[in-house]
C-alpha cells in the first residue's frame, strides 16, 4: 500500500511540472486573455483634426466591443510621422495602436525617405477603417459643368488655369498633379497653408480648380458658392451617390485619404486576429456608419492581409507620380 501510494504522490507531482507535454496544468498564454487593461490608440494628429474625430468615433465603440477601453492619444507633428514613429516603437502587446492614414504609410514614404521608420517593416496591419475622397470644385464663373468639359478646356487654355492646393507634399497637390498626368493638361500650381485659405480666391474666380476634401468642400457646393463636378474615388460614393467620379472620364483614377489601424512590428497573430474582429464588428455599427458619414468617410472594413496590400498598392501609386512628376518638398 505505502508503495501504491509513493507512485501516485510521484505522478501527481510530474504533472506540475513544465516541459512534459501535460498542457491541461500548462499556465495560459497572456494573450488568451487580451485585454486586460486599456488600449491606447495613438492618432498622430492634432486633437479636432478629421483624424481625431474619426478616431474618437471609433474607439468608443471598439471598446464595446473588444471589451476594454480604448482611449486615444494625440501624438501631432511632421505630418505625423511623430505619432507613428512613436507606436512603432512600442511594445508588441496590443495595448498599443496606431490609427495610420495615406498620409503616415503611402505618402510620406513615398516623398520623404528619411522619416524615421520603416512603414512596412516595423508595423503589423490590422484592419483597413475607412476612406474619404476628394471632391472636385470650380468656380461658378468657369465655364464648365462636367469633368469632360473641364478636361476639354483646360486641353485647349493650357497654362491659363491655376489649382490651389494645401501645400507640396500633400494629397490635393499629388492627387491634382495625378489628374494633369491622366487627363494630359497643364494647370499651374498654387499652394496654400491648407485648401481653407483657398476657398476665398476659388470663389472670386483667381483659382480655376481645387481638389478639396469632401468634408470640407462640399458645404461650399451646398451653399451655391462653388461647384462640384466629381469625386476622387474609384467608384461613386455612399456619400453623394449622384456625384459622378473623375474615373468615369479617365478609367483607373483613384485617389482618397485613407484611415487604417495598425500594431508594432511582431504583434501576435492572436492579437491582431482580435483587434480585426473588434474593428470590423464597430464599422458595422450604425452608429459608427452614421458618425463617419458626418465626417465624409466610409467605413471600409476587412482582413490584415487585403489592408496590407491595398497600402503596398497606394504606396506604389504615389511613388510613381512623385518620381513622374518630379514632386521634390524640402
Amino acid at each position: 500500500m505505502k508503495r501504491r501510494n509513493m507512485v501516485l504522490s510521484v505522478a501527481a507531482s510530474l504533472t506540475l511540472m513544465p516541459g512534459l507535454g501535460l498542457t491541461q496544468t500548462l499556465p495560459q498564454s497572456s494573450t488568451n486573455n487580451y485585454p486586460v487593461k486599456p488600449i491606447r490608440l495613438i492618432v498622430p494628429f492634432p486633437a479636432g483634426g478629421a483624424t481625431d474625430i474619426l478616431a474618437r468615433a471609433l474607439s468608443q465603440k471598439l471598446g464595446e466591443k473588444i471589451g476594454q477601453t480604448v482611449v486615444v492619444e494625440n501624438r501631432p507633428g511632421a505630418g505625423g510621422t511623430i505619432g507613428a514613429d512613436a507606436a512603432s516603437k512600442s511594445a508588441a502587446d496590443g495595448y498599443t495602436l496606431l490609427l495610420a492614414t495615406s498620409s503616415t504609410h503611402s505618402i510620406g514614404p513615398a516623398i520623404n525617405p528619411k522619416i524615421p521608420y520603416n512603414a512596412e517593416a516595423d508595423f503589423t496591419p490590422i484592419a483597413y477603417v475607412a476612406s474619404s475622397p476628394n471632391v472636385v470644385v470650380v468656380p461658378n464663373t468657369l465655364p464648365v459643368k462636367t469633368m469632360r468639359e473641364f478636361i476639354d478646356y483646360a486641353r485647349k487654355n493650357p497654362g491659363k488655369l491655376n489649382y490651389a492646393s494645401s501645400g507640396n507634399g500633400t494629397i490635393v497637390h499629388l492627387t491634382t498633379e495625378y489628374f494633369k498626368a491622366q487627363s494630359d493638361t497643364f494647370i499651374l500650381h498654387i499652394p496654400y497653408r491648407g485648401t481653407a485659405l483657398a476657398i476665398p480666391d476659388l470663389v472670386s474666380g483667381k483659382v480655376d480648380v481645387l481638389f478639396d476634401s469632401f468634408v470640407t468642400g462640399m458645404p461650399h457646393v451646398r451653399d451655391g458658392k462653388l461647384r462640384a463636378l466629381a469625386i476622387t474615388s474609384a467608384k461613386r460614393s455612399s456619400l453623394a451617390p449622384d456625384m459622378p467620379t473623375v474615373a468615369e472620364v479617365l478609367p483607373g483614377f483613384d485617389s482618397v485619404t485613407w484611415f487604417g489601424v495598425y500594431g508594432p512590428k511582431a504583434l501576435p497573430a492572436d492579437i491582431t486576429a482580435r483587434v480585426n474582429q473588434a474593428v470590423n464588428a464597430a464599422l458595422a455599427d450604425t452608429d459608427v456608419k452614421e458618425r463617419f458619414a458626418r465626417l465624409g468617410a466610409e467605413p471600409a472594413g476587412g482582413t490584415p492581409q487585403a489592408f496590407a496590400a491595398m497600402v503596398k498598392a497606394d504606396n506604389s501609386k504615389w511613388k510613381k507620380i512623385i518620381a513622374d512628376r518630379k514632386i521634390l518638398v524640402e
